[in-house]
Order: C-alpha cells, then sequence, then structure tokens
C-alpha cells in the first residue's frame, strides 16, 4: 500500500514539474527504481506514466502552438516522431548494467540543462539570427535524447530553438509541450511493444501524473516562476548526487 501511495504521490509531482518547468522524470524514476524496478524499465515506465500529464498540459496549452524559425509544426512534428522511435529503440538495446552507469551522467545533463537552459536561451536569441536549415535535423536529435531518457529536454528544445532565432522562450513554451507529448507517445508505443512497462508500478503512477499535468498547467499560468523553477532544480540537484553516488560509491 506505501508502494503505491508513494508512486501515485511521485507521478503527481512529476506532472507537475513537467507542466511547471520540466524535470518530472527527477521524481518519477527514482521512485520506481526504490521500488525494486531494474532502471531501463523504469525509464521506460517513467515515460508511460507521465505521458497522460503531458497530453493533459497539451491540451491546455493549444492554442499557442506555433512555428519555429519560419518551420511549420508538421515538419518538426515528423523530426520529434521520428527521433523518439530511434531513441526509444536504443534505450531498449541497452544492457541494464550499462544504463546504470550512464544514468548519473544523463541527470547530470539533464540538471545542467535545467539551470543554464533558460539564461542560456535568452541570451542566445539575442545574439543569433534565424537558421531555419538547422532546426530539423537539431530536433531530430533531440527527439532521440528524448525517446531514449527524456530528461529536461523540453528545456533543450527550448534553448535549441532560441539558438536557432526563433523567438522568446514563453512563446515557444506551448510548441515545446506538444513535441516532448509526442516524443514520449511514440517511445511509450514501443516500450508497450517491447514488453518493457513495469504495470504494476506504473498505473498508479499514471493516475497521478495525469492530475498533476492537469494541475499544473493551469497553475503555471499563476505561480512565479521563480519559485517553480528554483524547487525543479533543488530536486534535480538532489536526484544527480544520490545517483552518482548510487553508481560509483
Amino acid at each position: 500500500m506505501f508502494d503505491l501511495l508513494l508512486l501515485f504521490v511521485a507521478g503527481f509531482l512529476a506532472g507537475s514539474m513537467n507542466a511547471l518547468a520540466g524535470g518530472g522524470s527527477f521524481v518519477s524514476l527514482p521512485a520506481l527504481i526504490s521500488v525494486g524496478v531494474p532502471s531501463v524499465i523504469a525509464n521506460a515506465t517513467s515515460t508511460f506514466a507521465l505521458f497522460p500529464g503531458g497530453v493533459a498540459s497539451s491540451w491546455v496549452y493549444r492554442e499557442g502552438v506555433r512555428d519555429v524559425c519560419s518551420v511549420g509544426i508538421k515538419p518538426i512534428l515528423v523530426a520529434t516522431v521520428t527521433g523518439g522511435v530511434t531513441g526509444s529503440v536504443l534505450l531498449l538495446l541497452t544492457p541494464t548494467t550499462t544504463f546504470d552507469v550512464m544514468l548519473p551522467w544523463l541527470l547530470l545533463i539533464a540538471t545542467s540543462m535545467l539551470i543554464l537552459g533558460p539564461k542560456l536561451g535568452i541570451r542566445l536569441q539575442r545574439v543569433t539570427r534565424s537558421q531555419t536549415a538547422l532546426v530539423l535535423p537539431i530536433q531530430l536529435l533531440l527527439g532521440i535524447y528524448g525517446g531514449y531518457f527524456g530528461g529536461a529536454v523540453g528545456l533543450m528544445m527550448l534553448a535549441a530553438w532560441s539558438l536557432l532565432g526563433g523567438g522568446d522562450i514563453k512563446s515557444l513554451n506551448p510548441t515545446r509541450m506538444v513535441m516532448v507529448t509526442a516524443a514520449n507517445a511514440v517511445a511509450v508505443i514501443v516500450f508497450i511493444l517491447a514488453g518493457a512497462i513495469a504495470w504494476q508500478q506504473c498505473l498508479p503512477m499514471i493516475a497521478g501524473a495525469f492530475a498533476g499535468g492537469w494541475s499544473g498547467a493551469h497553475l503555471g499560468r499563476r505561480l512565479p516562476a521563480p519559485i517553480v523553477r528554483t524547487i525543479t532544480v533543488v530536486v534535480a540537484v538532489l536526484t544527480t548526487v544520490i545517483f552518482f553516488a548510487r553508481a560509483y560509491f
């Protein structure tokens, strides 16, 4: 019973974080591993569990979706989906022992983007011009990362789009939410077909993530951004430190 409650609460927090600032996997992934799910299966299960929350948030943000650097939504979506399929297949081909060693470094990359991503994006958009030709190749790579691990991939998208001259971060956020959800959607299909979902642990987390994603998207319009970001960064740093200690000490 405690495990079910833990997973529901973790799902709610993760769904809320994803809707507000990203980084929900910093909560959902450790929760799944803590109840005995192997890391690769936990990563796949986390992606599946947080997917409904992403759908709920995307629905709230749907009216704000727009082109990036004059590149239409459909081509960007195709690149994202292609990358998501590729990344999810690569995850399933990775041995659990290898992923256990890689996981702290993936978390470190994601944490770095949580800390540096917004400021980096703002600075870059001041000094760069639109680079339309690079949007789709970079989006493909981001889709691969999203399908493989996905931590802070939304912030990576915002930073990349700003680097390419896509506009201000706030106006790009709805597009970010939809593309992250698209990458997760195809990854989820691959994981289901491969039998890589821990269903017993997944179901309570799905319920929490859906509720968290819906409420988080609405809270995001009212809650001060610095507070949300500070909480997210603290969680990310603590999680990264714990997983480095788990892997190397």
